[in-house]
C-alpha cells in the first residue's frame, strides 16, 4: 500500500509526464508521422523505462509499492489524457491525423511503461514465481 506521500508525488509526477509529452506533441507533431514516428515509437521505449525508474525514486517506492506507484501515475496520465482528446483536442494538435498519431504514442508509452513496471517489480521480487 502507499503512504500518502506516495500518492502525492506519484499524482505530481503524473501530470509533469502528461504535461511533457502533451507540450511535445503540440510543439512538434510531424515527430509523429513517417519514419520520424516510426523511431520515436522505438526511442520511446528507454524513455519509458527511465520514466518507471523515475518514479520508483521520486516516491520513493519499495520492491512491493512499485506496480501500485506505476499504476496510480498511469492512471492518471491517462484520465488526463482522455479529457484533453476529448475535449481540449487542440492542447496536442490542431489537425484529427495529429491526435490519432499522438494517441497511438500515447497508449504505446502507457503500454511499455506498464511493462517496464512490471519487470521492475518482478527484479525486486514482488511478483510470485510460482
Amino acid at each position: 500500500m502507499l503512504r500518502f506521500s506516495q500518492l502525492i508525488t506519484c499524482s505530481l509526477v503524473a501530470f509533469l509526464f502528461w504535461a511533457l509529452a502533451a507540450w511535445y506533441v503540440h510543439a512538434v507533431p510531424r515527430s509523429l508521422t513517417g519514419l520520424r514516428g516510426d523511431i520515436g515509437f522505438l526511442t520511446s521505449i528507454p524513455v519509458a523505462l527511465c520514466c518507471v525508474w523515475l518514479i520508483c525514486r521520486l516516491a520513493r517506492l519499495q520492491g512491493n509499492q512499485i506496480l501500485a506507484g506505476c499504476v496510480v501515475v498511469m492512471a492518471d496520465a491517462m484520465l488526463y489524457d482522455a479529457i484533453a482528446l476529448r475535449w481540449f483536442p487542440f492542447i496536442y494538435a490542431s489537425s484529427d491525423q495529429a491526435c490519432r498519431l499522438a494517441s497511438a504514442w500515447l497508449l504505446w508509452g502507457y503500454g511499455i511503461s506498464a511493462w517496464g513496471a512490471l519487470l521492475f517489480a518482478n527484479r525486486f521480487g514482488t511478483i510470485s514465481r510460482a
